[in-house]
């Protein structure tokens, strides 16, 4: 697990627990770690869960199926990325969405009993997993309200604006990558392919952003912010 020790350190589930406890944390919380092959499924929706998991390679997409069976994207999840925390605190832990690899990926899995009571130890690590746990679910919770804002949102422009730059405070670079593909970018703001490309491609003849693949550059911040004002 030493070559992960990394991506813990990044990790909100272990925020302010030092790198020499890892040891010790991960044989106290009984944890495991599986890999999954690109679009293998690590649960379904409706699926009982009793664990939470960190993504420590690869990475995650998050889907929902309404009851016509159309599929949105909810998220994508990067290396040391929590996700099931906010299942497993329900009372039946059944899970209503679907989270699938989107390419090979490693995750730990932790026991979540192992995460809300302390041990026979009394490690003092355990009550710092408590609270980090609390404050996982309320950003959770502040994740979901910025979605909801974001599929409210009426203009294309103004969508591909709020995400690039939430994207851009996330990872505190105007030269970011991001996970989602362009077929997924599309579901994922619930807008057309065909005219999300178009539209990034004006983006890019206004010197507002550039991009490559999947690597953008915000080019004029002013501008990008003003397509939140113009549609």
């Amino acid at each position: 697990m030493e070559e992960f020790y990394p991506i813990l350190l990044k990790c909100s589930l272990f925020k302010n627990i030092k790198q020499n406890d890892y040891s010790s944390l991960l044989q106290c919380i009984n944890f495991h770690t599986k890999n999954f092959l690109t679009n293998e499924y690590v649960f379904l929706a409706g699926d009982k869960i009793n664990y939470v998991g960190i993504v420590l390679s690869g990475s995650l997409e998050i889907s929902k199926e309404n009851l016509a069976g159309s599929r949105h994207i909810i998220d994508f999840l990067a290396p040391s990325n929590v996700f099931a925390e906010g299942i497993v605190c329900t009372s039946e832990r059944i899970s209503p969405v679907t989270v699938r690899a989107k390419e090979d990926s490693t995750i730990l899995f932790i026991p979540f009993e192992r995460l809300i009571k302390s041990c026979g130890n009394s490690c003092s690590f355990h009550i710092q997993l408590i609270q980090n746990m609390m404050m996982l679910l309320g950003e959770k919770n502040v994740l979901l309200n910025r979605k909801i804002e974001l599929l409210n949102l009426k203009g294309m422009r103004e969508k591909l604006a709020t995400y690039l730059l939430y994207e851009m405070q996330k990872q505190n670079a105007l030269t970011f990558q991001i996970i989602p593909n362009r077929n997924e970018l599309a579901e994922y703001l619930n807008i057309s392919r065909t005219s999300m490309c178009r539209e990034l491609a004006r983006m890019k003849e206004l010197e507002i952003l550039d991009y490559y693949l999947n690597t953008f550059k915000i080019l004029s911040l002013d501008a990008l912010k003003d397509c939140l004002l113009t549609n």
